[in-house]
């Protein structure tokens, strides 16, 4: 690449956007199958699973539980016996992708995008996944850890500040990055204040909050159901 030439981004959520599943969530129930977790983790998490489920409660309820027990959980088990665990997630489901941002991620390869992911997942299971897919930096929460095992202490710096990990990723790559032609896809309002930083977002199978706000700004909104991808224009919201 010819210096000063500015490089446009593709910058891509993983959970739900190109996962069809969320790879944080993935982990915790396969530590507790592998017996990394007490039994007892499951019974924990059923009642905000089940309250998600059957659409009773909300999302970040389940999740933030699913946080909160993750890092009581994994403090002081091994990291290696972790990243086996999270090998085997990734080679076995990395294909579990939407159509639409799997083909858009080959289009923008091609097209010499520079390919950013930035996940609240862990960062050794997200590095994974963007590598399968070509991405050229990826960015996932940070877990601690001293003397081979985890100490339970989470950055969450990639799920809630998504914006500010790209703009220290531009400072730290010296990349001239073309902000206005760039492209974003988020599932959620975590991923707000990144998709404004790029001309293009782009709010794919969003929920209400992101759903709302892409309407107002006039957003792309793009929704895929079993094999048919939708961009709606106009739609209305059931309280």
């Amino acid at each position: 690449m010819k210096k000063g030439t500015k490089v446009r981004l593709g910058i891509f959520d993983i959970d739900g956007t190109i996962f069809r599943s969320n790879l944080f969530f993935e982990l915790f129930h396969a530590l507790i199958e592998r017996g990394i977790f007490p039994k007892r983790a499951k019974k924990e998490i059923e009642k905000h699973y089940l309250s998600w489920f059957h659409r009773m409660g909300e999302y970040d309820s389940y999740k933030n539980e699913i946080i909160r027990l993750q890092k009581k959980y994994i403090k002081g088990k091994k990291k290696r016996d972790i990243d086996a665990i999270a090998e085997n997630i990734v080679s076995s489901q990395k294909n579990k992708v939407y159509r639409f941002t799997r083909d858009l991620i080959r289009r923008l390869k091609k097209e010499n995008y520079h390919l950013v992911a930035v996940s609240g997942s862990h960062d050794f299971m997200v590095r994974r996944f963007s590598a399968h897919f070509g991405f050229d930096a990826s960015f996932g929460s940070i877990s601690m850890i001293q003397k081979g095992r985890f100490t339970g202490e989470l950055d969450l710096e990639s799920l809630n500040d998504k914006n500010l990990v790209l703009k220290k990723f531009a400072e730290k790559s010296n990349l001239i990055i073309d902000w206005e032609n760039s492209v974003g896809v988020g599932d959620t309002e975590n991923d707000i204040r990144f998709l404004e930083m790029v001309g293009h977002p782009i709010a794919f199978n969003p929920n209400a909050a992101l759903a709302r706000h892409a309407k107002k700004k006039k957003w792309s909104i793009i929704v895929e159901r079993k094999d048919v991808i939708y961009e709606l224009k106009d739609f209305l919201f059931k309280q």
